[in-house]
């Protein structure tokens, strides 16, 4: 069995810039995960892990040709995750990271709806009558 020889596989450099949704302001100090997957679409070993700097690019050089799943943390912001094909020399990938969403909870009051039941679950509520 043949062993593949890894220093002939094609390779891309990548350019991450990582900004705030609503402002398109950067994101600095967040942290943007590097998942490699397969043809399959199981998530393999071997993360990396890069830092945006204070305009909230990153960059990596050497990355092989395939599917990557990205994920981006950073605190304040909603988790990001996202797989991409690489499949050319310099990849630029910009990202926008939303601010948290309020979570329903049926403990707070809300406005009136015609399609409400008392006493119906969130999940009730959604299915028509």
């Amino acid at each position: 069995m043949a062993q593949k020889d890894k220093d002939n596989e094609p390779t891309s450099w990548l350019y991450f810039s990582v900004i705030k949704d609503d402002n398109g302001k950067p994101v600095r100090n967040a942290a943007v995960i590097l998942h490699p997957v397969d043809a399959k679409g199981t998530q393999e070993r071997g993360d990396l892990e890069l830092k945006t700097d204070p305009d909230g690019k990153t960059n990596i050089d050497g990355i092989p040709y395939g599917t990557l799943r990205v994920q981006v943390l950073a605190h304040g912001f909603q988790t990001y995750g996202e797989d991409f094909d690489i499949s050319k020399p310099k990849t630029e990938i910009a990202i926008k990271l939303k601010r948290p969403q309020g979570q329903f909870s049926i403990y707070d009051d809300h406005p009136k709806d015609s399609n409400t039941k008392p006493g119906a679950s969130p999940a009730d509520q959604q299915k028509p009558n």
